[in-house]
């Protein structure tokens, strides 16, 4: 039977023949067949794995698209959510900007706020030296206007003098403080009742020049 000569074949083949690939054709057509059958079956294997292993990495990728969609579209939900009282704090912050842009002087102004630093120092019984403007600073949204004070008074006087002046209406910052003793012009005079203050203050407006 055509069965049993195959099985016989099989049996009576030598393993050995295995390793002389230029013998191919002797080999049993049974053995043929069996080589085939496995090399097909490691081929389709490999392909299927390699197949599953690059699905599961589209997999991988898709979840973690869906992850970042899922982050985006909460977010985007939040903000739709929340769009009115953004709206109102935009409104409210706008407002603020332009009141604290009112609160910066034009150059025109400028006179008056001297004016004002002034009467502040006299009221606390100062002496100014100098009141000198400097070169302007600009910057993105807003011109620096430095002004250089030289003045005398006392100890409590200066102090009073540099709160009095960051109260005023109109935006003022003061820096590079410096005191010393100017000097007794009495015998009466008190150790600290003259002194002499420099200070460089800023004031600000804006800048209505940058395009």
């Amino acid at each position: 039977m055509a069965m049993q000569d195959l099985l016989e074949s099989i049996q009576n083949f030598d393993t050995n023949q295995l390793n002389d690939i230029n013998n191919v054709g002797s080999w049993p057509l049974a053995i043929k067949a069996i080589i085939w059958i496995v090399v097909f079956a490691g081929a389709l294997g490999l392909g299927y794995a390699l197949h599953v292993t690059n699905l599961q990495k589209e997999l991988a990728g898709v979840q973690a698209s869906e992850a970042t969609l899922k982050q985006d579209y909460e977010k985007k939900f939040f903000e739709a959510a929340h769009l009115e009282a953004y709206r109102v704090q935009q409104k409210e912050m706008e407002e603020s900007f332009e009141a604290i842009l009112r609160q910066l002087p034009s150059d025109t102004e400028i006179p008056g706020l001297i004016e004002d630093i002034t009467l502040v120092g006299l009221k606390n019984g100062l002496t100014f030296s100098s009141i000198d403007l400097q070169p302007e600073s600009k910057h993105e949204f807003y011109i620096e206007k430095p002004i250089a004070i030289v003045v005398s008074g006392s100890y409590h006087g200066l102090g009073s003098f540099v709160s009095d002046v960051a109260d005023l209406s109109r935006i003022v910052t003061l820096h590079d403080f410096a005191i010393k003793p100017r000097g007794r012009t009495s015998g009466t005079d008190t150790p600290g009742s003259n002194l002499t203050m420099t200070i460089l203050a800023k004031t600000y407006r804006y800048n209505d020049e940058r395009g």
